[in-house]
């Protein structure tokens, strides 16, 4: 018989190997640990792009994702990943065809995607536990079919940057001198956002929405304040990211509290104790 969540705590099962006792707790680790490798990867290039804001607006964008599909009754994650997509490709449209500054282009995304958001949600009859695991991220809601989808687009996303490394670092660094030495800036930009849009829309089972982009940002400055190559701080990244996923996981399941904020205090520890150490 498998216990709730509920029971497991009034019992007062002190094993912490007792974590892995439970179907959903292994699917919540296989997840988070795929969240947890691909989030800093997308998320360095972003900083060295100067552009960490970017998954902020791509995480509001996949609310809208997840409050359509959960209106529709249809697979949230999907939905997420599509409208991230869309939103992703949307954004770099209207910084590449208008004058708009780029941080006015996230903003404008970032409030209209909200606010459509809240609007879908206050018509299908306001906020529900559904939506709040969806917003603050909850270890229980990782099902099989979530298990299967977030690890196939992990390593998608894993392979891609693998074969494009180089290029992706390029045009991340230094867009100008990408595009006269010849690279297809357009082409690796888009890339690099679709990229983006899937590493959040992944996310929001063990994060949740509204704390993405912490996960994709603080590990990444974190892993810079011991200034390494940039393949280094990406490993190093990709490390203190797994870590914070795995102790916020358990600190989730043994306090019973929301495993979206036990990750991201857990990051912001690590970082904390990185700024002392240097």
């Amino acid at each position: 018989m498998v216990k709730t969540l509920e029971q497991i705590l009034e019992s007062g099962e002190d094993n912490m190997l007792a974590i892995f006792q439970y179907d959903f707790m292994i699917r919540a680790f296989v997840v988070g640990i795929t969240v947890g490798v691909i989030a800093p990867v997308i998320g360095l290039f972003l900083i060295v792009k100067r552009y960490s804001l970017f998954a902020d607006t791509l995480s509001h964008v996949s609310l809208l994702g997840v409050a359509i599909g959960l209106i529709a009754n249809t697979q949230p994650v999907i939905t997420a990943v599509v409208f991230a997509v869309l939103g992703a490709i949307g954004i770099d449209k209207v910084q590449e065809r208008t004058k708009i500054f780029g941080e006015s282009v996230l903003a404008l995304f970032l409030s209209g995607s909200l606010a459509v958001a809240t609007v879908l949600i206050s018509i299908s009859g306001g906020f529900n536990v559904n939506l709040l695991n969806f917003l603050f991220g909850s270890i229980t809601t990782v099902e099989p079919t979530d298990l299967y989808f977030i690890t196939a687009l992990g390593a998608t996303v894993l392979i891609t940057v693998f074969l494009l490394y180089k290029e992706l670092f390029f045009i991340s660094y230094d867009e100008e001198a990408a595009r006269i030495s010849g690279l297809p800036v357009g082409v690796l930009g888009t890339i690099l956002i679709v990229l983006a849009a899937v590493t959040v829309s992944l996310s929001i089972r063990i994060v949740g929405v509204l704390l993405i982009g912490a996960l994709m940002v603080i590990p990444g400055i974190t892993a810079m304040q011991f200034k390494q190559s940039f393949r280094t701080t990406m490993i190093y990244a990709i490390g203190l990211s797994v870590l914070s996923v795995i102790l916020g996981l358990f600190l989730s399941f043994y306090v019973g509290i929301a495993s979206g904020g036990s990750i991201v205090v857990i990051a912001l520890i690590l970082f904390l104790l990185a700024i002392i150490a240097r």
